[in-house]
């Protein structure tokens, strides 16, 4: 039998919520919206497709011809936007199993994908792609298995609804949890299965407590959450590394750089999720963050 790769990174194209928002006011933490890519023993796990995902296609250029599964959360724009500007889908090649659950109206992730890019919205259409495109329905709960690696989901609290997922493999687990809200009186039970024990928890923190509570401007219903409801998951869970992800267009580098330090003083082992950055799970506890590339 063939020795595993022992191999768990994952790297962060885009980190911001709700739009993109490039500029020098967000230049240090990047302005691209959600996608994440983890490296999982030889298999390549894509998550979101936001404006991030173009700057990964763009270095995967490198990499062909390519094999790789895409796993949506759900089809709000900030989290399809960059899926028309993947340019390895456009190769012939090139093979992608994209993965998604079925939207509460009844519409698959292949029918939102394609939706996106019919005119006016877009002036080629999904079907010039020359990959080799393998769309896989998914139900709210359902376990996929690629190889050794192991991805589950669960049911997000979220309008419209969305889902998180936790990759787990050889030992080593990475959550992905974003485009959820909190509750105000109990500990959300499906973060906290998709998030125990985990080496390192992505979470929606894109306010912060003062933020989603202020009475002028409250942002109760928008369905995210902040990072202090973060470190109390982390610390029920039994989080290794808490990472702090879909940044508010409107938080600047600055303001960035002070959620970074108040999260840390609360939980120490906890990261702002910057454009480019990415964390080696093999390495020593808590997962080791690397350079910028």
């Amino acid at each position: 039998m063939a020795e595993l790769n022992p191999q768990f990174l994952v790297r962060f194209w885009g980190v911001r919520g709700s739009i993109a928002c490039p500029g020098a006011p967000t230049v240090r933490y990047g302005g691209n919206t959600s996608c994440i890519e983890m490296m999982v023993g030889d298999h390549r796990l894509i998550f979101d497709g936001g404006t991030g995902l173009r700057e990964l296609g763009v270095t995967l250029l490198r990499h062909m011809p390519l094999e790789a599964n895409l796993f949506f959360t759900h089809s709000h724009w900030d989290h399809i936007q960059g899926f028309p500007f993947f340019v390895p889908a456009f190769v012939k090649g090139n093979r992608f199993n994209i993965y998604g659950t079925i939207a509460p109206n009844g519409s698959t992730i292949e029918q939102r994908l394609n939706d996106q890019m019919l005119h006016p919205n877009f002036p080629v259409p999904l079907q010039i792609m020359g990959a080799d495109l393998k769309f896989h329905d998914i139900d709210i709960g359902e376990t996929v298995t690629i190889g050794d690696v192991v991805v589950e989901n669960a049911l997000l609290n979220h309008p419209g609804e969305s889902v998180g997922y936790r990759v787990s493999c050889q030992g080593k687990a990475a959550a992905y949890i974003t485009d959820t809200e909190h509750f105000p009186d109990r500990l959300d039970e499906n973060v906290l299965a998709l998030a125990r024990d985990a080496d390192v928890m992505i979470y929606d923190a894109t306010y912060t407590d003062a933020e989603y509570s202020d009475p002028k401007s409250s942002k109760v219903g928008w369905g995210h959450s902040t990072w202090q409801e973060g470190v109390k998951i982390a610390q029920a869970a039994n989080v290794k590394t808490l990472v702090i992800f879909h940044h508010d267009p409107a938080h600047d580098d600055d303001f960035m750089d002070q959620i970074a330090a108040d999260t840390k003083a609360a939980f120490p082992h906890s990261v702002v999720a910057r454009e480019g950055m990415a964390l080696d799970l093999y390495a020593p506890t808590p997962a080791t963050l690397l350079p910028v590339r």
